[in-house]
């Protein structure tokens, strides 16, 4: 029988009202475990522990909380084999990239221990004489996180490390698609110096657990990563509360190769962005907008490299694209290259069921060409091991092309020419913008966050995560007669 995995509620481990089963995508035989499923009152009960602890935790010295902070992150360091090995299991990417995500994740929680002695406030003399200001950051009080499946513990990480260095209590609800890591990471935090209940556990479906937490007058701030409609409904939830709301949704990143690129350069940015993580990133690139004079080489090339990568089970050695997450997601992904064909698009690669020892989600990398802007396949999220190619004749045109989405993400620019791409970097509709880089690859201290259907309030990562995870109180004091 595969071990049972409950939550965790006001500092105690607690059983879920039913379970589900966490199979491995690489290999449908192995059940990773069955993990709980809270009901209505469970989540409210957290809510409620949630409220009552995060005085407690905001009143600790700020040593007390970069102890508890660098704990947590120097173990997720120190255990990255381990645990990036189960999150490969659980959720198919390569156990490189496992293991990288892993120890990204404490890098978060080192970081913003550090950032538990960086909180200075401000002070001013005000325009009416004798009186001083002083402005001072303050928590915003219970937070609820809402992460994604594609990146587990990263993306958990660097939203519950500042909520917690800014003195919040958290209410923590993974994607149901990749629960082993996020019981992982409580376990670790469950040992840790903290209220009870500082930190929640709330596992379940969005539809209920999920749409309960965003509805709730007694949460005060909500970090969410995901889909465009469901982040949308959240907002929708939250202004009736008047919640204060981030979010990271959709993308559809462009990559700009020009005629004076190089292609070494840009083939492995282009592979690397496209393919890396299965394609299930939300920085992916799934539009590569390719210069006329270059097309054709950089096309040929592009696809020898997909061709040549290899797709396996994620644990397995020599794995560059690990399995699609679950049958529902391979479902789509077919969908899309159907789509792409039917709407005249020319499939060069890949788009196949790669059979491997193993039964699971395994899709080749598929490269579509003679595409354009008005197809679907170049305007709706795939998160998919699939990239479509665009046809330019110029740089204003591929300048163009690349901001002609709703979403603004992360883009890049593969040029020789400074001029190029100092444009590019001011010009470019997206909150990162990459040169000579793949479109997939960001750091932790600074800020992330795009623009349009890709975000919505405060960025994410670095000192910028204050303005989400704070509220600014101004004091005004009269100085008094000296005398």
């Amino acid at each position: 029988m595969s071990e049972s995995f409950s939550n965790w509620i006001a500092g105690e481990w607690t059983a879920g009202a039913t379970s589900i089963e966490n199979r491995n995508p690489s290999d449908g035989s192995d059940v990773i475990g069955w993990y709980a499923q809270a009901d209505a009152g469970q989540l409210d009960r957290a809510i409620g522990a949630a409220r009552a602890a995060q005085p407690e935790w905001a009143a600790r010295g700020l040593e007390q909380r970069q102890a508890v902070l660098e704990s947590v992150g120097r173990e997720l360091m120190d255990r990255a084999v381990e645990l990036g090995t189960l999150l490969s299991r659980e959720e198919g990417k390569p156990f490189a990239e496992g293991k990288g995500e892993v120890y990204r994740a404490g890098q978060f929680f080192t970081y913003y221990a550090a950032e538990c002695l960086r909180q200075l406030g401000e002070n001013a003399d005000s325009v009416r004489p004798g009186i001083e200001i002083d402005m001072r950051r303050e928590p915003v009080g219970v937070v609820a996180v809402v992460s994604p499946w594609n990146f587990p513990v990263a993306t958990a990480s660097w939203k519950i490390a500042p909520a917690l260095a800014y003195g919040n209590a958290v209410v923590w609800k993974p994607a149901n698609l990749t629960p082993a890591l996020a019981v992982a990471l409580t376990e670790i935090l469950s040992r840790q110096d903290l209220p009870a209940g500082t930190f929640n556990l709330v596992m379940g479906p969005g539809s209920e657990v999920g749409q309960r937490l965003v509805e709730s007058p007694d949460i005060d701030a909500i970090s969410f990563t995901g889909s465009v409609p469901v982040g949308k409904r959240i907002a929708a939830a939250a202004v009736a509360n008047l919640t204060k709301v981030q979010l990271e949704m959709g993308s559809k990143n462009p990559l700009v190769v020009m005629d004076d690129a190089d292609l070494d350069v840009a083939v492995k940015a282009a592979l690397a962005g496209a393919f890396s993580g299965t394609g299930q990133k939300c920085t992916a690139s799934s539009r590569l907008i390719v210069h006329e004079k270059v097309h054709d080489d950089f096309v040929e090339r592009l696809v020898a490299g997909a061709r040549a990568m290899k797709v396996g089970p994620a644990l397995a050695e020599g794995t560059e694209v690990g399995p699609v997450v679950s049958a529902d997601q391979l479902a789509e992904d077919l969908r899309y290259l159907e789509l792409g064909r039917s709407e005249g698009a020319e499939l060069l690669c890949g788009g196949e069921r790669v059979p491997c020892a193993t039964e699971g989600h395994f899709l080749s990398p598929a490269v579509f060409a003679g595409t354009d802007m008005g197809m679907r396949i170049n305007q709706e999220e795939m998160f998919a091991p699939i990239t479509a190619v665009l046809r330019v004749g110029s740089y204003e045109e591929a300048l163009a092309t690349a901001n002609a989405t709703p979403y603004g993400l992360t883009s890049g620019i593969v040029t020789t020419s400074l001029a190029r791409a100092t444009h590019f970097r001011r010009h470019s509709r997206s909150g990162c913008v990459m040169v000579n880089l793949p479109t997939a690859g960001t750091d932790y201290h600074v800020a992330f966050g795009g623009r349009g259907d890709s975000s919505y309030g405060p960025r994410e990562q670095g000192r910028y995560a204050a303005e989400f995870y704070t509220t600014v109180k101004t004091v005004y004091a009269a100085a008094g007669d000296p005398a």
